[in-house]
């Protein structure tokens, strides 16, 4: 599969996990083709935490990014109000994401995550969404009422 339908692959499964955790989540249209503006791949928030996301995959090799993408990807965030995530997953393997500031710098200026690192060092998407979703059953056991009047958590 190229490299280009592989990677918009992983940017919908990304998408697609988050939503599920209940977040609002947008895959950026623009993200790496003609535009002039750098924008990250994902978009996502959840009333409380806002993302933006630089998605990355790979087999097993370890993943390189530019200078330029972290500048661009921390300068967008800090102007949109969200924390800037590098996320990446490697085949068989679950997404972890890392603040840029965590990311290994080569001596050229550029960023690198390896697997065994992501594996070790990475948060894992629950971490990062702050858990699974649940919903709370009230005093009375239904759902959706948590027994103070309020309608759960929201």
């Amino acid at each position: 599969m190229p490299a280009n339908r592989k990677g918009d692959r992983r940017e919908r499964e990304l998408v697609n996990e988050l939503d599920d955790r209940g977040f609002a989540v947008m895959r950026a249209p623009a993200s790496g083709s003609a535009t002039d503006r750098e924008l990250p791949d994902v978009l996502a928030g959840d009333g409380d935490s806002f993302y933006a996301i630089e998605a990355k995959s790979s087999s097993d090799r370890p993943i390189y990014l530019t200078g330029e993408e972290v500048e661009a990807l921390v300068y967008f965030a800090r102007n949109f109000g969200a924390k800037p995530r590098i996320g990446v997953r490697f085949d068989r393997e679950d997404w972890y994401f890392f603040h840029p500031a965590d990311l290994h710098t080569t001596d050229g200026g550029n960023y690198r995550v390896k697997k065994e690192t992501a594996l070790a060092e990475g948060t894992d998407i629950e971490e990062l969404t702050g858990g699974p979703r649940q919903t709370r059953l009230g005093t009375d056991g239904a759902p959706g009422t948590d027994g103070d009047g309020g309608s759960g958590p929201e």
